[in-house]
């Protein structure tokens, strides 16, 4: 056994050079004269990278930790692994109760079923993988059953391209994974592909041409509204920061 524990420390000792080489790696890239010439982008992805190396790591440590806890024959030096802080998720996620009750409740003293007395609590992130689906437009047709009057039917609702497959709600997903995070449109169709939804990267570019011509008199509109009042909110500034005498008099 203590060869055994000789091993588990020197796996110790170099995961935790390891580790410090990694932190050292990372101080370096984060405040290092060489990031502020990088892109941030790619600053930013370096760092990701550095971050998700040093967290194996320390997980590598933890797990080498926990194997030298085990080997010690004194009980007193059975140290547990230490718990993550915990850290509260926001109150507005749906939670999804799921209760896990043990195998038989019957009290083994024979007086009948145990009594429940408490419980414990563990929250955990979820995700639900994102979903294509088909919404089907039915319009049903009514007629006078003796053919006295006309065909009653509801107006095709308008759409932002008209004949056309997509909804308001894909062409803005798709608008925002591009501009917005930087996700060209290749990638998006290998993430639609891998989801049952192969459609080409050209028609996503027409898709997205299309939009940005019908929406480019709203763009153009905000932008002038966002224009006005960044210049009024830079003069009401200036007129704050004069003193009184200098103010204009209403």
């Amino acid at each position: 056994m203590g060869v055994e524990k000789d091993a588990f420390i020197t796996e110790l000792t170099a995961l935790i050079e390891k580790l410090e080489g990694q932190v050292g790696q990372y101080r370096h890239a984060k405040f290092g004269p060489k990031s502020e010439k990088l892109d941030p982008a790619q600053l930013e992805l370096a760092l990701e990278d550095l971050e998700a190396a040093i967290a194996e790591t320390q997980e590598q440590i933890a797990a080498v930790e926990e194997k030298i806890a085990a080997s010690e024959t004194d009980p007193e030096k059975k140290a547990p692994r230490k718990k993550r802080k915990a850290r509260a998720l926001p109150e507005h996620l749906t939670r999804v109760e799921r209760v896990i009750e043990p195998g038989s409740i019957v009290c083994p003293c024979g007086c009948g079923d145990m009594v429940r007395i408490g419980e414990d609590r563990v929250d955990r992130l979820d995700y639900i993988p994102a979903r294509y689906q088909v919404i089907v437009t039915i319009r049903p047709k009514y007629a006078c059953p003796k053919g006295r009057t006309g065909v009653v039917q509801a107006k095709a609702p308008a759409h932002l391209l008209e004949s056309s497959w997509p909804t308001e709600a894909l062409l803005a997903q798709i608008a925002v994974s591009k501009y917005s995070e930087h996700m060209p449109l290749n990638r998006q169709t290998v993430v639609m592909a891998r989801l049952g939804v192969p459609i080409d990267r050209s028609v996503l570019a027409d898709w997205m041409g299309r939009t940005g011509a019908l929406i480019a008199p709203v763009v153009d509109h905000m932008a002038v509204a966002l224009f006005w009042r960044r210049k009024v909110t830079t003069n009401m500034s200036s007129i704050v920061d004069l003193r009184p005498s200098e103010r204009p008099r209403p």
